[in-house]
């Protein structure tokens, strides 16, 4: 399932990696972060809940605003 995810606190071209790696390690594919839309979209499995998403960024140090399907 496509997911959009509405990430603050992205400044740079390293956050934006940071965001994907940590989307990576859940298992998502095809994600795509970006600096100026504050955008991270991936296909992501139906069994990894929107809270364990939001818990990895937020892991990573960024924050979650929302996430929707794409």
């Amino acid at each position: 399932m496509k997911k959009k995810i509405y990430v603050e606190g992205m400044s740079c071209g390293h956050c934006v990696k940071h965001v994907s790696e940590a989307l990576n390690e859940i298992g998502a594919k095809d994600v795509e972060a970006s600096l100026e839309t504050k955008l991270a979209t991936a296909e992501i499995s139906e069994n990894i809940t929107d809270d364990v998403i939001k818990a990895t960024i937020e892991d990573a140090g960024y924050d979650v605003v929302k996430i929707e399907k794409a």
